[in-house]
Formats: C-alpha cells, structure tokens, sequence
C-alpha cells in the first residue's frame, strides 16, 4: 500500500514540478506529513514511555502522540513553576519516514521545513545530522538538507522529539501552565525546493496612505540581479510594479513606492492585494515568490486610544487557544477558518493567540475575513532564555510579520516575558508593530487582568490607555457576558479605553484516547470557554453578540401607544456606514399554549435598506408600519452586515388588551370540605387546596394524581457570606461567599375560607409573614387562576414564589418569552422573544455540554407549559417583569460559582447574578448586585392541567 502511494506522489511531483517551471521557477512543496487533522500520513513511531511504549508500531503525522494512543497525559500547572521535575510526563518519541524527491530537483536548495513539534526536535536525513536541536515547540524552524539527500532515490528521515525540553526555560514557558502538555509532530512536515539563486523571505510594510515597502532578502549575494514586485487585487487587475536593483555582495534589497486609490484594511473591510516578487539576474527569471498584504496603520496615541488608519478603535477581543478535543493541538484548515468565523460571529473583531502563536491559517483567516490579531510569544508565567528567546523570536516574526491582520506583538503572559526581548521584535519586523506585556504596561498600554468593575474605574484614571487582555473569566456559566454590559459601557465611553479581551473563547477538553474519548477539562482548569470543547455555544456567546453589535437599536423594547414607526440607531462600526447593512422587519403573532404546534405566525415582513448614518454617530430609521400592525403581538426588527450575516434581532412589543385565559367558561363545579382540606371538583380536574396552609396540596385531572402542589411558597435567599463584597479580600470567607442560604422567616395562617359564587369557587386565605394574601379562583374548565401578594423589606438576591413539582416527572418546558437560554441579573442580554421549547437536561458545567440548559431563569415569560410523565401544567402569567424558574441550575462538581436553594417551578421578581472565577458577584458592577426590595409584590397567574 505504501508503495503503490509513493508511486502515485513521485508521479504527481514531477508534473506539478514542470507545471511550475513553466509559470516561473516557484518554490515546490512537497508534504511528508499531510496538512493537518484528518489529512495525515502514516509515519513509523516508537514511544519511550507510558502507553504502547517501547515498540515500533505507526503513528498518523501531524498529530500529537498522546490522541494516537501513546505515552501519558499531563495537564501543565500540576507542576507549575518546576523545570525538572520528579514523575513529569517525559516521553520521547522516535520517529521514520522513507521518501522520495524529484530527480529534477538536484540542483536545486531543498528545505525541511516543520510548523511545529513539541518540544525538543533533532532530525536526521539518511542518518546524518540536519543541524542543531530545535527547542520551542510553536514555531516554524527548517535546515537546509541539500546536500543529505539522494535525488531520485529513497531518502530516510529520522527525527527525534522529547516531550520535555532539557532547556529548563522552555519547559517554564511553554509547559508549565494552564494548559494540555502534548507531544509530538503536531504541525505539518514538509520539503521546500528553491532554485540555487533564490528569494529567502520578504517583509512587506504598507501603509494607509498608500505607501509601500518591502525588504526582500536573498539566499546570499551575486552580482547583476534584481528584484520585481508586482501587485495586483483580488479583482486581478493590476495595482503597479516595484523594481530594484541587488547591490554586489548584498543579501537583500529594499522597493517602495506609493499607490493612489488604495482600499484600506480592517477587521470590518479585510481588502487584500497579492503581490508576486520576481528575482531576475539579466532577463532570466531565477526565482518567484508570492504573498498577500494589506494597505493599513497601525498607531497607539499616548493616553488616548489605538488608531488603525487614523481612526481610534477598541478591542472586542477573546482569547484563543489552537485546540479540538479529537486531536489536541493539531488543527486544519476547515477549524482554524470555523474559528474566525465563530469569533466574528459574536461581533467581536480582535483576538489574542495566548499563549503561542496558531496555525499560519488561523491568520490566513483573519486577514480574510477581519480579525485585530494579539500574536503572542510562548510564556505563559515562566520565559524563555535569552538564547531560545531570541531564536524564537525571529522564527514568530519572520513566519507571520506580513499578515496585516496582526497588531500588536505579545512578549509572553502574565509575567511570561523577557524583557531582554523587547527590542527583538522590531530588528525583524519592518513595520515596528507594538509589543505588550499582558499583564503589564508596556508601549503605553496598560494590560492588566481581572480587575474588578471598581478597579477597572480606578486603572481609567491612569495616564496609559487600559485595554484587559484577559477580563471576565468564563468559567462554566460565569463571566463573559455576565457583568459584559456594565464593563462595556465604561470602556466604550472612556477616552484612554482600547477595549479588551474576554477569557476564553472555548473549553479546553480533550477527548482521552485512555478513557474512551472522555472529554476531560482537568476540573475547572479548562472548563473557561463561551463555546464548549466542540463548540456548543454557552448563553454568554448570545450576550456578547447583542453587546458588542456594531449597529444598536435603543428605543425601549415595549413600544408607547403613540410609537410612529421611527427607530434611533447607533452606528458603533469604526469605517461602515450603515447604508451598506440590510434591515428586515416581521409583524407576528404568538400562538396560545394550547396549541400543539405552537410557533409564531408572520403577518407581514419587508427588508429594507439601511439609513445613512456615519460610524460613530446616531440616525433615525423610520419603518412605514401598516395601519391595523397592533393586530400583531410582536415586531422584530433585524440588522443584517454588508455581507448578509445577522448582527443581532431585536423584538418589540406594546400593550394589548388580551387575557391569557378567558373570562367565561363552562363546566360543573362543586365545593367539597373535609377537616384538612378544600376540595373542587370542576370538569374532571380535582383541586385540593390544605386548609391549614392555604397551598394547593394536589392536582387530580381525569382520576390521575399530578403532583403539583406546595405552592405558592414565599422564598427569598441572599449568599451567606458577604464579606468579600467590596473590596475586602477574606481567604476564610471564600468558601461561603457563592451560597445562597434561604432567608428564614415566620409565615402563619391566621385567616381561610371558601365560597362558591357565579359558577367559580373561591378560596382566600390569609397570612402573618412575607406571604400576605392567597386567593384561588377555581372555573368551571377546571382552570384556576391564582392571585398572590407578598411584602417583604431587606436586601435579596433571591425573591418570589416557588411550587413542588418532582424533578424526574419532567420532560421538556415550552414557554413564550425570551429564550431558549436562561438568564442571570447581570447577563439579561443575548436572548429573544418567541417559542421556545427545551427538553430536560441536567448537564454538569465542565464534564457534559447540552444547552441550552434545561434549568435556570427565564425571563419576559408569557405562558409556559411543562410537559411530564403525568401530563402537562400549564402556567400564565398577566404581568411583565417577573421570571420564569425552572428548577435549580447546576454549577460544576466545585461549587465555585454559586450554590443556590432548591426553588422547584417558582415565579421570581429578583434572580441572582453569577460571579466569574476570579470576581466575586459584588465586584463584577453595579448589575451584579443585590437587591432592596420593598412595598407589596402583587401577582397573578393561571394554571391549567391536562394529564396522559
């Protein structure tokens, strides 16, 4: 079989290597690996240690050993600030391929190039050394092998890769740190063939103002060549040529020149030109090589913002690790480009490479389709040495300095960095990029990490720009979007703001080849993502997309009587007007909950262009409404980009008179009473209401038992332990801070009764305590409706009414309000007004993910339907600005976040915040904190019972 493939790749080497002698003398490329995940090839393997070790078997280049099935698994931080330490995962890997060049090639340079391997790489070619080991385990190195190889014959190449690094430095950079710890060929493995004159690599400055320069650099000086840069659009029409003639004995020349007309780079207009470099020695054509580039600038004002193309823009930025639980940090094409267009998605329009730098294709995406890119030196708390570093430094930045979509440099993280190598960024860097420190000011940024809503206000009064790389940590259901809104109106108004990055774009859990594909998260070390391992978009995703919307409506969402169809919008795009954006809007009508096939009904919809409005400035949007468009129940209204992709819808209601129940209905009712209990008996549906409580004890539909009941019972919590409210900082305390520990209170039944009138039977009852009045009113349908009061006066982070119900009864809940994902009191953005329905689920943060999660607060909820094991419980309800409770939500095994009483199906008036991992819930802003409630809460709702 491996045989009949090297026949088929010889065959199909030597035609593409004469396709492209005739179009130029090209760099050839022929992959000894594949390309990446799920495009491998089969190479032969031995593993020192751990599992299948000690043998030669096969292993699929590039992968990582460990999702192969060999060696050991390790998670970094266990052995944090160690470089060599006792019963550290050390594997090393041993490695052989056979392959075949082109005879064609002999008189040719030929390169073997590897993206990545981790950690320490030596090779041999045929049993001869390629050159000195490689250390550091992201970046591109190579070695010139042409004089190792046997052209037109089979070559042996062997390399060897130790998991750990015997540079101690390297270990503390790259592996001890929050992070899986691999090992292996994890990138591509590939030759290069150049002719024997060639252009080395090139380094392209172009500026906003159309001004352009480039350094190219050649393999070694000769006399009488030069240099042609021609550069044309993605349109292919040609922009102009560059000329320069090599001095003798110069390894490199220098062409610029200036172009008119020039479409800009941005994350939001992501114009590329192709630029083809000719070396010419006479009129002979030596050597071809070709890039893409874009016209843009970069500039950080002191104390006032950062510029691209003389406009200041902020940083709605994430952070990205390069990973995917079946093959850990080997990615293709197709996920690198699924991850930019996921970031994009939320209207984000940068984000950091912490804590290495990716894929060259993750930054091929980003210059596509429009990313603000953070590209980051490896060095997560420890750093390189100055020798490693410096290497490590050129091989980042000579591979990745001509993507205008990098920004900034990162010299490490969080005290990763070395500050001997700040200054080697720019001796490779043509275009004099900043470095930052993130954690750290440096270039007039100040970067710091998690700081509180209060700190935050703080570090503003400083004199540096304040741009977080990392802010709201999103551990399970905590942070990102939760608190995101109160963040982000400071850091947008503010004049030294360069906005921030969200931590962290998606969990870290890979799929263990040693516990049947486990996706494991190392506890609450990896569980930090909006996304999860695979993707699924958490409730947090939906949030930051309704925030960081570059176009926002503000009218309120509940339209005044005299609305006269003209919307205000905000244009936050930093370069798009929004006539180039499409708006649509859609009247509609919401189905009752007794409609099986319940779903919204579009009356009418029209797309219309969007208003000339300017970035940075408000317009008006008028829509011509037809005349009878209150008939509706609800109008959407929404924003589409210049490329058709939705930036966000928003729903608009207004008042109608319309009862979720009917007035009349129709049936037999009867009164019943024994010493314990009321009973009413009402068109096969049997009410049992305690006397001695006045809470509905039982529900008989069709002689079947539903056990709805215990209810309305008063229930108000706050977190026990308050003391890291504030600014305060108690170890002792931390343990206490996320329980929410139910308010005890004395509740007495001092008054009850029951009348039958009119064809309903009325029962009130009376209370001393938070719970003033409960009055149910049973129809002759079998329907009930429920009038209740409460007056309760203290500080809450929890308040309402809750009902039993048995957890494992249920099957799914549809409701009309918003959804489908649930909300906290500092993460109410990022859901829609419509039907939803969700089945039960019970997922736990970090170890499964289902959502939207099944459990939680649901807000603007107009009816709500559950379906069980014994039938359906329909609730309504006639007043807005309450909350749906739906059971208990889960936090991880740890409990880091919230610890919360069991509530059942509640009614709730005030719904916790959700703190992060880092901030406690007090600290995260003003939308994060408690509660003072006063004055009576007057409620009603409707029940209605169907059973199977």
């Amino acid at each position: 079989m491996r045989k009949t493939f090297l026949f088929y790749l010889i065959l199909s080497m030597v035609s593409l290597s004469n396709l492209e002698a005739q179009q130029g003398n090209e760099t050839e490329v022929l992959y000894l690996s594949s390309k990446g995940y799920q495009d491998t090839r089969t190479w032969e393997f031995k593993v020192s240690e751990g599992r299948n070790s000690g043998k030669w078997s096969t292993i699929e280049v590039p992968s990582v050993w460990e999702q192969q099935g060999y060696g050991k698994y390790q998670y970094g931080i266990r052995f944090y600030g160690k470089p060599h330490p006792d019963g550290i995962a050390d594997e090393v890997g041993e490695y052989k391929y056979t392959f075949t060049v082109p005879k064609e090639w002999e008189n040719k340079r030929v390169r073997i190039v590897f993206d990545g391997s981790m950690t320490d790489t030596e090779v041999k070619i045929n049993g001869r050394s390629a050159g000195s080991k490689h250390q550091g385990a992201f970046y591109r190195f190579q070695y010139d092998i042409t004089g190792l190889l046997k052209y037109g014959r089979e070559n042996l190449l062997e390399v060897t890769v130790s998991k750990e690094s015997e540079n101690g430095s390297v270990n503390l950079a790259e592996r001890r740190a929050d992070y899986w710890n691999f090992g292996g060929i994890f990138r591509p493995v590939f030759l290069e063939a150049r002719p024997a004159q060639n252009i080395e690599r090139t380094a392209i400055k172009a500026e906003a103002d159309g001004s352009f320069e480039a350094d190219v650099f050649l393999g070694d000086g000769a006399s009488g060549l030069r240099v042609e840069a021609v550069i044309t659009g993605t349109d292919g029409k040609k922009k102009g040529t560059l000329r320069g003639e090599v001095s003798p004995g110069s390894d490199r020349v220098r062409l610029s020149g200036t172009f008119g007309d020039i479409r800009q780079w941005t994350a939001e207009t992501p114009d590329l030109y192709h630029i083809d470099f000719l070396l010419y020695k006479g009129n002979d054509l030596l050597h071809k090589t070709s890039d893409r580039f874009g016209f843009r600038t970069i500039e950080i004002h002191k104390g006032d913002g950062i510029y691209v193309n003389g406009r200041r823009v902020l940083m709605k930025g994430v952070n990205r690790h390069s990973f995917w639980p079946e093959s850990g940090r080997t990615l293709n094409k197709e996920l690198n480009y699924a991850d930019v267009r996921l970031i994009k998605e939320m209207n984000m329009n940068a984000v950091r490479l912490s804590h290495y730098p990716p894929d060259p294709e993750f930054l091929d995406a980003c210059d596509e389709l429009g990313l603000y890119v953070m590209d980051e030196l490896g060095g997560w708390h420890g750093h390189y040495d100055d020798a490693v570093g410096k290497k490590l430094v050129r091989e980042m930045v000579t591979r990745d300095l001509n993507h205008p979509s990098i920004i900034f440099w990162s010299n490490g993280n969080e005290g990763g960095w070395n500050t001997n190598l700040d200054n080697q960024f720019d001796i490779w860097d043509l275009q004099k990029r900043p470095v930052l420190h993130p954690q750290q000011e440096l270039s007039g940024v100040e970067t710091m990490h998690y700081r509180s809503y209060g700190e935050t206000l703080e570090y503003f009064r400083g004199e540096e720009i304040f741009m977080p790389t990392e802010f709201l940590h999103g551990l399970y259901d905590g942070g990102h979007g939760a608190g995101l809104h109160d963040y982000w109106e400071v850091m947008r108004k503010h004049p030294r703001s360069g906005g921030g990055y969200l931590w962290v774009f998606a969990d870290e859990g890979i799929a263990r080849t040693d516990q049947n594909g486990r996706i494991d998260n190392q506890g609450n070390y990896g569980a930090d993502g909006i996304v999860g391992p695979h993707h699924e978009k958490e409730g947090s995703f939906y949030t930051i997309k309704q925030i960081w919307s570059p176009v926002i409506i503000t009218q309120e969402e509940r339209l005044p009587d005299d609305f006269d169809g003209v919307f205000t919008l905000e244009n936050r795009y930093d370069f798009t007007n929004t006539n180039r954006c499409t708006l649509e809007w859609e009247l509609a009508q919401f189905p009752n909950p007794e409609d099986k096939n319940a779903a919204r009904k579009t009356i009418e919809k029209k797309t219309i262009k969007g208003p000339d409005i300017p970035p940075h400035t408000t317009g008006e949007l008028p829509i011509k409404l037809p005349g009878n468009w209150k008939e509706a129940d609800v109008l959407y209204l929404k924003v589409l980009d210049p490329e058709g992709k939705e930036l966000w819808t928003w729903a608009y209601t207004w008042d109608k008179e319309k009862e979720p129940v009917a007035e009349h209905t129709e049936g037999k009712i009867s009164l019943q009473e024994t010493t314990d209990y009321y009973q009413v008996i009402a068109s096969g549906t049997q009410i049992k209401i305690d006397r001695k409580t006045g809470k509905l004890h039982e529900v008989v539909q069709s002689g079947k038992v539903m056990d709805f009941g215990n209810g309305p019972r008063f229930i108000a919590a706050r977190r026990g332990d308050r003391t890291l409210d504030g600014t305060v900082d108690k170890e002792a305390a931390k343990g206490e801070d996320r329980i929410y520990e139910e308010i005890a209170y004395e509740e007495k039944l001092q008054h009850i009764s029951a009348e039958e009138k009119d064809g309903e039977v009325v029962v009130s009852a009376e209370y001393f305590g938070p719970l003033q009045k409960v009055q149910w009113t049973v129809k002759a349908d079998g329907s009930v409706q429920l009038d209740y009061e409460y007056d309760y006066h203290g500080i809450v982070e929890l308040a309402g009414v809750s009902f039993g119900y048995p957890e494992d009864k249920v099957k799914s809940v549809k409701w009309l309000g918003k959804g489908p994902y649930r909300v906290w009191q500092n993460r109410l953005r990022g859901t829609a007004l419509d039907v939803w329905e969700n089945d039960y689920n019970d997922p736990i943060p970090g170890e499964s993910f289902v959502y939207p999660e099944f459990k939680g607060y649901f807000n603007q909820w107009q009816w709500a339907v559950f379906r069980t094991s014994q039938g359906e419980i329909q609730l309504s309800n006639s007043q807005s600005g309450s909350y749906l409770g739906v059971y208990t939500p889960r936090d991880g095994r740890d409990a880091l976040l919230y610890t919360l009483p069991q509530t059942g199906i509640a009614v709730f008036d005030v719904i916790p915040a959700v703190r992060n991992k880092v901030n406690a819930t007090d600290l995260v802003g003003p939308s994060s904190r408690p509660k003072w409630i006063e004055g009576v809460k007057k409620h009603t709702l409707y029940l209605k019972f169907r059973a199977n």
